[in-house]
């Protein structure tokens, strides 16, 4: 089938465009390849599928409402994963009008494109920071997620709200997924794993907030990849079951939409992470110890099992593994 794959450019983009190829689909592709971020690694990226005869890309900004009509009208995609997005929950206080516009403005645009050329499915990104001030661990779709701490995860939780909307006024079957913290081949360079690389190497100090006692469910690019392709293939129904009570906050029963968490249910301490990099390396990080962010949170624990009940998914790689291809990738990409 036709899918439309926002974000191709980026991290998970171009994992998933990938995937979809290989299985034999037909990929639209849709980036601005905006500079927030190294554009030879976003070119790179594009690089390794731009040719196959069954991708085509459209270079566009999500927020340019124009340009989304457009490319709905002319390629009419049978089902759509959204994944382009303003990433970074730290650089949303420098640049918050960035944020609104590409993931808010912008998902309405892709919303909109949706249900004037019925979509039979929406994937899209949401992100484990809407939990924000929630302290139950681990995070279940079941608990509240009315207090985010940072922008980046107001937008997004503004994006859950907005799909249900048009899924329940336009019958748009859409399926949220909270990804937690994803990391691999082909990451982000504002990221952990990657900043902490390249500091290493080079004999720098790396910057360790909470003094390295952040507990993260770090989940390696695959397991995330298997999940977004699984849900794809599930569009939600509205829930028969629901009884006029209060709705569930994962899926309210009146429209066909659902959200899941996706991510590795076994949480690791961000100080057993750097030490096993170190291994990896075979080089001592110099640390420099700092206390919480603004905006951070100590903790995140993803709870998978409604994603696994729905879809069968089950993450496979683990932090020892994951760390170890990240590593391979990395020297090879930047000869390092």
């Amino acid at each position: 089938m036709k899918v439309l794959v926002t974000g191709t450019a980026g991290f998970i983009g171009s994992h998933v465009a990938i995937r979809l190829l290989e299985r034999g689909d037909e990929v639209v592709g849709v980036d601005n390849l905006n500079d927030y971020y190294d554009v030879g690694l976003k070119q790179a990226r594009l690089d390794r599928f731009r040719h196959d005869p069954r991708y085509t890309h459209v270079h566009a900004d999500l927020a340019d409402r124009e340009a989304m009509a457009s490319l709905f009208a002319t390629h009419a995609p049978r089902r759509v994963v959204h994944l382009a997005a303003q990433a970074g929950v730290r650089y949303a206080a420098e640049n918050p009008h960035v944020y609104v516009s590409s993931n808010v403005t912008g998902f309405l645009h892709v919303l909109e494109g949706c249900r004037n050329h019925a979509v039979e499915h929406l994937v899209f990104a949401s992100t484990s920071s809407v939990y924000g001030a929630n302290r139950a661990m681990p995070f279940s779709e079941h608990d509240s997620a009315e207090h985010p701490l940072t922008l980046y995860a107001a937008t997004k939780k503004a994006n859950e709200q907005m799909a249900h909307s048009y899924a329940h006024l336009y019958g748009i079957p859409s399926t949220g997924l909270r990804f937690f913290t994803v990391y691999g081949p082909w990451g982000r360079p504002d990221m952990a794993l990657f900043l902490f690389t390249r500091a290493i190497l080079r004999g720098e100090p790396i910057k360790v907030f909470n003094h390295g006692r952040h507990r993260r469910s770090f989940t390696y690019i695959d397991d995330i990849v298997e999940g977004v392709i699984r849900c794809l293939d599930r569009p939600p129904a509205a829930d028969a079951a629901w009884d006029a009570g209060e709705p569930d906050p994962s899926s309210s029963g009146v429209a066909p939409f659902r959200l899941y968490n996706i991510g590795n249910e076994q949480p690791v301490e961000l100080l057993d992470y750097i030490r096993r990099l170190e291994q990896c390396l075979g080089r001592e990080a110099i640390m420099e110890l700092l206390p919480l962010q603004a905006g951070d949170v100590p903790d995140t624990e993803a709870d998978v099992g409604e994603l696994r009940r729905a879809v069968g998914y089950v993450p496979r790689i683990s932090v020892e593994e994951g760390v170890v291809r990240f590593v391979r990738w990395y020297r090879e990409y930047y000869q390092a």
